[in-house]
């Protein structure tokens, strides 16, 4: 068994449901110590979260994970239990093998590696991992970074080891993300019998026509780097269960899922103009995730791109589609941050996986990376 894939079993076997880390970072913490890093620990409320360095000089490169892992949903879906680490046809089975304690595996073995190869490498290198990303990741990275930041410790190049491929290992590095903003909409109308609608107001037929609008809405038609912008509804709540009864109000929670052409400020004057018009009575709460970001092309997508060139003899694909990562959070501070991990294929379902040549393929990338950005001159 190689080492990436040992270290991911054991991993596998502690059930870090969000926000539980199970012991994670103690067995990741006590690895790199060893070699080297100092260990620092940040956890914030119920969250762990770990900051690990070896070195003090600059440039600092740093790997971003996360231990946390989304539920295994009905266990009798599951094949083989999803927290027993179970290899068939050539994958290995269990929740988080590829989101994200497979790419965590990886280059934990990465910069073993690494630095036993070079052990006067130039710069210096980071973990920081953190058991809140799954979660609403209010006590995970960003608390981090709000510390980073007030003692001026600044990341130059973060790879965030997400699962970003999606038919082979390394066809696509993750260069950007949309940003994600979160409404919930309560209409407020009045509530009454159904056979006396004169004496009630139907918030849901009051809706119905500024929903129509916000969902045919043309927010705005993309870039060369990102998708147009998308809002979807995802959670609509009526009525009291009874069915002679006209609901006193109705929650609507939509998400916007944006682009660099839109701030959260022209899409909350848009919204609320749209409801407006429609002479609603409403509240709507916002909750910004994470603001839209885009690593221009630097050191770190340079070597990236020759890393995986020289391991696997391809060309990968620079893309910013997917979901929101803790990324989102470094990206502020000036840092060039890429997404590169396992195929995102099975992510968050039952039956979740990672080919076993994936993980040596993915390994070897990431050490690649390394050797391209920090390996002393010969």
């Amino acid at each position: 068994m190689t080492a990436s894939l040992t270290l991911l079993n054991d991993l596998i076997k502690r059930a870090s449901v969000t926000p539980k880390d199970e012991g994670c970072q103690d067995v990741l913490a006590e690895r790199l110590v060893k070699r080297g890093f100092k260990e620092e620990r940040l956890d914030f409320a119920d969250t762990q979260n770990i900051w690990l360095r070896r070195g003090t000089a600059k440039p600092l490169f740093t790997f971003l994970g996360h231990t946390d892992v989304v539920p295994p949903g009905p266990l009798e879906a599951w094949l083989s239990p999803p927290f027993e680490p179970t290899i068939r046809d050539g994958k290995l089975y269990g929740r988080g093998a590829a989101d994200m304690k497979g790419g965590i595996a990886c280059f934990i073995t990465a910069v073993e590696r690494f630095i036993d190869h070079y052990p006067d490498h130039q710069g210096s290198i980071a973990v920081l991992l953190t058991s809140d990303e799954e979660g609403i990741a209010t006590h995970g990275i960003v608390k981090v970074v709000e510390v980073l930041e007030q003692r001026q410790e600044k990341i130059d190049w973060c790879l965030v080891g997400e699962p970003s491929c999606d038919q082979k290992m390394g066809d696509v590095i993750r260069v950007g993300r949309r940003g994600s903003l979160c409404a919930k909409l309560t209409v407020i109308g009045i509530q009454g019998h159904v056979a006396y609608p004169e004496l009630a107001d139907n918030p849901i037929h009051a809706f119905a026509p500024a929903l129509k609008e916000l969902t045919e809405e043309v927010w705005d038609h993309g870039n060369a780097f990102f998708p147009p912008t998308s809002l979807q509804v995802s959670n609509i709540n009526a009525g009291t269960g009874a069915e002679n009864i006209i609901p006193g109000s109705a929650e609507v929670q939509f998400n916007l899922r944006f682009c660099t052409e839109l701030d959260e400020a022209i899409i909350k004057q848009r919204t609320h103009a749209i409801l407006d018009k429609h002479g609603l009575n409403y509240e709507l709460q916002w909750r910004l995730s994470g603001n839209p970001f885009l690593t221009a092309q630097g050191r770190l997508i340079d070597a990236t791109h020759a890393a995986i060139k020289t391991v696997t003899g391809f060309e990968p694909l620079d893309d910013t589609g997917g979901g929101t990562s803790d990324g989102r959070f470094i990206a502020p501070t000036g840092a060039e941050v890429i997404e590169l991990g396992p195929l995102n294929a099975s992510i968050h379902k039952v039956n979740e996986h990672v080919g076993l040549e994936e993980l040596e393929t993915l390994t070897a990338i990431y050490e690649q990376i390394l050797v391209n950005l920090l390996a002393a001159p010969q």
